[in-house]
């Protein structure tokens, strides 16, 4: 905005014109309505959606996350929103299956589904029984989407490797 308007005064006036819009704090579109999802990921650039809100980006499950789960890394600023839960990932495992995903016309940093199965298996005791069983139903029959390789590469890196190769054994394959 600074590049367009070369002053807070020109983009006020551009405001008041209607030329712009203010949707929050340090952010503007062209367009009054704008996607939820492109503030986020325009707010918290190196955040990554992770936990229910990929899961359902993922259509692994028909609930709808009332909050936009983010993974930062452990040293970040608290995300102070209430829209959003924010989940402290640390250094080694925060780059870990990231990727792009276009979601409602929003590119949107996301886990992929390789590594939302591991993080749906480590975290399976603070997770409901039933959304869980829905999630794990839902990989088992997409197996041939999933990239193994990927999975078995991730797995080495996590902590309690063994642990959830074997859930995974067990629950999907």
């Amino acid at each position: 905005m600074k590049e367009k308007y070369k002053s807070d005064y020109q983009i006020n006036k551009a405001i008041e014109n209607k030329e712009i819009y203010k949707i929050e704090k340090n952010i503007y579109s062209d367009t009054k309505n704008i996607n939820y999802l492109e503030i986020i990921s325009k707010k918290y650039i190196n955040a990554i959606i992770t936990m229910d809100s990929a899961f359902y980006f993922h259509n692994l499950t028909d609930v709808i996350p009332s909050k936009i789960t983010l993974a930062t890394k452990r040293n970040a600023l608290r995300i102070k929103n209430d829209k959003i839960i924010q989940v402290f990932t640390s250094e080694k495992l925060f780059e870990i299956g990231k990727t792009q995903m276009i979601v409602e016309g929003a590119t949107i940093n996301i886990y992929d589904k390789e590594r939302m199965l591991i993080e749906l298996i480590r975290n399976k005791n603070q997770i409901a029984f039933d959304y869980y069983k829905e999630i794990i139903s839902n990989y088992r029959k997409r197996t041939n989407d999933l990239n193994i390789s990927k999975i078995e590469e991730y797995i080495e890196i996590f902590p309690y490797e063994e642990h959830i190769y074997e859930i995974l054994q067990k629950e999907v394959f």
